[in-house]
């Protein structure tokens, strides 16, 4: 089935790494992006040892490793103390390394985005649509048919729909579902080295725990730059947005009485912006006809894990073995949904597990042993090797 057209709705990072892998296969792709620009989206991201398997065998470590800061150690702290209460603190510089050792990384969004971006550039001359949003999908006697707005349409032999946890494909394959909010939300904000300096005393990542609460920070670009996440419980959300802006005040008041390196970090913040957390229950299928879903399209999830970006890609790598295993599109479909819908299930209720017990009214009493992060079934998995 090597000459197969295969249409992609999503230029994100799940949808690029499908459109690689399936390149590097011999398929023919298709990518259909609804924004104008690829722009810097988003910020900081973890890149599993998982991850970090499929962008080796793309070709891409090399390329991705200058950018990536590495993270031998990653310690969970006591919010009002820093007390270590599991892992190891890292007082690394943050600067990279060749990115061959089997350990986790933190990256920019938008420098692992602009690397896999070039790639598909490079090896497919032609292959990515900006300005293409999707408005329609239809069955056909061969293949699949996309429509997008304005009046264009793309067809192929099969469709994936990695256009994230507001789908529109899913929509198209089943029907209108809103996603879930979680009673979570998330305040983002970047703050640079030298305004940082003083409140990294307990080294360049980890995330202080509390009830309720948990705050995340590493550096980035070499340690240039630290991302800053603050997850907090929250009743009530309404805005569609992923980047509302945040006044400072909120983020202060939901922080109120933590480690002063938390204070000083938000005091530093330039820009905040917030969104809330939504996910999805898992799905009894992903794929209808010729067509089939990816990434936070299928199986969005909390961020307690940092393994949201991780599902994507080893999506999109698994699903390119399944197009070189089989001779036609539906048994892909179906090898692909039979290798990943207990792994992406398992992950997605281990996300929730992971952030009940990081929010936890003591927590003093975090167990690193039974919890999730620690667990070499969620962390270990190769989506290269692993049989399908």
């Amino acid at each position: 089935m090597s000459d197969a057209r295969i249409l992609i709705v999503g230029a994100g990072i799940g949808g690029l790494v499908a459109a690689l892998a399936l390149v590097q296969r011999g398929f023919e792709v298709e990518v259909h992006e609804a924004a104008s620009v690829l722009g810097e989206v988003g910020a900081g991201l973890t890149l599993s040892r998982g991850s970090q398997h499929v962008f080796r065998a793309l070709g891409l470590m090399d390329a991705i490793a200058p950018f990536a800061c590495p993270a031998a150690g990653f310690a969970f702290l006591h919010y009002r103390t820093g007390a270590v209460l599991a892992g190891q603190l890292d007082f690394a510089s943050g600067g990279p390394d060749d990115g061959q050792a089997d350990i986790g990384r933190q990256i920019h969004r938008a420098d692992l985005h602009r690397v896999l971006a070039q790639a598909l550039t490079e090896r497919a001359p032609g292959a990515l649509h900006l300005a293409s949003r999707l408005t329609g999908i239809e069955e056909t006697a061969n293949g699949v048919r996309a429509c997008f707005a304005g009046g264009a349409i793309a067809t192929g032999d099969a469709l994936i729909g990695a256009d994230g946890v507001r789908s529109i494909a899913r929509e198209c394959l089943f029907g209108e579902q809103a996603p879930r909010y979680t009673g979570q939300i998330a305040y983002r904000f970047l703050v640079g080295r030298d305004a940082a300096r003083a409140c990294m005393g307990l080294g360049r990542g980890g995330v202080f725990l509390g009830p309720g609460r948990t705050f995340n920070r590493y550096t980035l670009r070499g340690g240039d730059v630290v991302n800053c996440v603050g997850i907090a419980r929250h009743q009530g959300w309404t805005d569609d947005g992923w980047s509302t802006p945040a006044d400072p005040a909120e983020v202060f008041d939901a922080f109120a009485g933590w480690h002063p390196d938390v204070i000083g970090l938000i005091r530093q913040a330039q820009s905040l912006i917030k969104w809330g957390l939504f996910d999805r229950a898992p799905m009894p299928q992903w794929s209808q006809g010729h067509a089939t879903l990816l990434g936070d399209a299928a199986h969005p999830m909390l961020p307690f894990l940092g393994m949201g970006a991780a599902m994507a890609i080893e999506d999109g790598m698994i699903l390119a073995r399944a197009f070189a295993a089989e001779a036609g599109v539906e048994p892909a479909f179906a090898r692909y949904e039979a290798s990943r819908k207990q792994r992406t299930a398992l992950v997605h209720a281990k996300s929730v597990e992971q952030g009940e017990l990081t929010q936890a009214r003591d927590p003093e009493n975090y167990d690193a042993s039974s919890a999730p992060a620690s667990d070499p079934a969620i962390v270990a998995y190769d989506p290269v090797a692993t049989p399908i």
